[in-house]
């Protein structure tokens, strides 16, 4: 009598799923063990939010373009896919980085990292802060650090440790690239830990970001020597490329889209998953790696499920223009700028796309890619492309002086994409996960609503997910008696 291949489910195709079950894959092989891996997707394509598109020439990302080199996940994975040689950096003749304060544009002093200085000579010199601002931050290295380590907001602690002048007008427009969120309603724990660590290791932040910058060769060591330099990395055909590897790599699975999950419920020792369209199947484990208000749909009859739902998200968009470099009235040597909120423009950033990644546009040819939307200005879904686009030129204009028309535009919008993790948000993870696996031990459910949102914390989280079914699997069977001849 033959015994049914265990059959394991993930749900969600964006790059936690694929990661999840392509790490899955690999230790159910290295363990020698039969299994079946299916991954539905509700959308038209896999990816979630990374899709890459070429148009005359360009090399076009219309969800995330790049990822933090030191973060070690995502490079393992380039490994493990043979992506290595994909790989590109920024351009160096592009390291430059401004600031808007009061209209005008100013260069971010050099040896700022995430915000915080780390060379206190150009900080002293730059326009963006105040001589009282100056001081006030300098106060940070003659501060006690904080007795009590129980969770705080983002912005209290910078606050605390830096003053308002250099929260608003440096860290936080720096800061809402990630998360687009209000900095005091994001919990330091689950958004910068390192500054916490900083901070007792050190007493003083400044001095913990410098002491840290000493590792910053030995993080980097990893990486291809091309790259070693570059903050930021991405792959030379856009980031399509690892989706593109993943799917590949997954050949042998059972790959859906078009397909959304309505209930997940156990059945038994197996799990029934209810899909959209009416039909299920029953599998011996799942690893839900959708959004948090998915996920606590589908686990809507699991009360534990609606600590989902307090986790709230924001939408965000992006509009991309081309334009001939002769029309371009500034130097292309920055990457980008970055506008904070008290300077009332709709665009949140802009990234100078050709400028800070050369493979992204032909010869003679300019990209740009203004950013939309953050906590506390959400009104801009409701307004057309058109309204985007416009509002978008009208800040360029103001503040670059461009006033060429666009050779094209592409507008993406990404809504509800950006978890915002409130004060307390791991403690409020854990005893989620702790019940979960109290009632339905064969049920994960991961991806950038838990622990980061970056593309390496997502790839990290499935990773994890995967090695923690497998490690479930392993110890149940070794937990069952051997199947003999008599009891067949």
């Amino acid at each position: 009598m033959s015994t049914p291949t265990p059959h394991y489910m993930i749900v969600g195709g964006g790059i936690t799923g694929l990661s999840a079950a392509f790490y899955l894959k690999k230790r159910l092989e290295a363990e020698g063990r039969p299994f079946r891996i299916s991954v539905v997707e509700k959308a038209a394509a896999f990816g979630g939010k990374i899709r890459t598109i070429e148009k005359e020439g360009f090399v076009i990302e219309k969800g995330p373009d790049s990822f933090l080199a030191r973060k070690r996940p995502i490079i393992d994975l380039a490994y493990d896919l043979g992506l290595e040689q994909e790989l590109t950096g920024t351009n160096p003749k592009a390291k430059k980085t401004y600031i808007v304060r009061q209209g005008k544009l100013h260069r971010m002093p050099p040896g700022l990292v995430l915000g915080i200085p780390t060379q206190m000579t150009p900080f002293m010199k730059t326009g963006l802060i105040s001589p009282l601002g100056k001081v006030r931050a300098a106060l940070d290295l003659v501060l006690p650090k904080r007795e009590i380590t129980n969770d705080e907001s983002l912005g209290h602690f910078l606050e605390r440790r830096l003053g308002k002048e250099v929260l608003e007008r440096i860290v936080e427009p720096l800061l809402a690239g990630i998360y687009a969120g209000d900095t005091f309603n994001l919990s330091l724990k689950s958004t910068f830990p390192q500054f916490r660590t900083m901070e007792q290791k050190h007493r003083s932040l400044i001095l913990g970001m410098m002491a840290s910058r000493k590792n910053v060769p030995e993080e980097t060591a990893h990486l291809p020597a091309a790259i070693r330099s570059s903050v930021f990395v991405t792959f030379k055909k856009g980031l399509q490329s690892l989706v593109s590897g993943l799917v590949a790599a997954l050949e042998s699975a059972d790959l859906r889209t078009g397909l959304g999950v309505a209930s997940i419920r156990q059945a038994g020792q197996q799990t029934e998953v209810l899909f959209e369209d009416g039909s299920s199947e029953i599998v011996d484990g799942v690893i839900v790696t959708s959004p948090t208000y998915q996920a606590a749909q589908m686990l809507g009859h699991f009360p534990p499920a609606s600590e989902l739902k307090k986790i709230d998200y924001i939408s965000v968009a992006n509009v991309i223009m081309a334009f001939d470099r002769k029309d371009i009235p500034f130097e292309l040597d920055a990457s980008g700028f970055l506008v904070p909120r008290n300077e009332g423009s709709t665009i949140t950033a802009c990234t100078l796309t050709s400028a800070k990644w050369l493979h992204t546009a032909p010869e003679g040819k300019v990209l740009l890619r203004c950013y939309i939307g953050r906590s506390g200005e959400q009104e801009w879904p409701a307004w057309s492309d058109e309204q985007l686009i416009s509002k978008a030129r009208h800040d360029l204009r103001n503040l670059l002086g461009l006033t060429a028309e666009p050779l094209f535009t592409e507008v993406t919008r990404l809504n509800h994409s950006m978890p915002q993790y409130p004060v307390g948000h791991l403690e409020q993870i854990a005893r989620f996960r702790e019940e979960l696996n109290a009632a339905m031990p064969q049920v994960l459910v991961t991806g950038a609503g838990f622990h980061g949102v970056g593309l390496p914390d997502c790839i990290r989280q499935g990773k994890e997910a995967a090695w923690q079914l497998a490690d479930r699997i392993i110890h149940q069977s070794a937990k069952e008696p051997a199947v003999t001849s008599a009891s067949v």
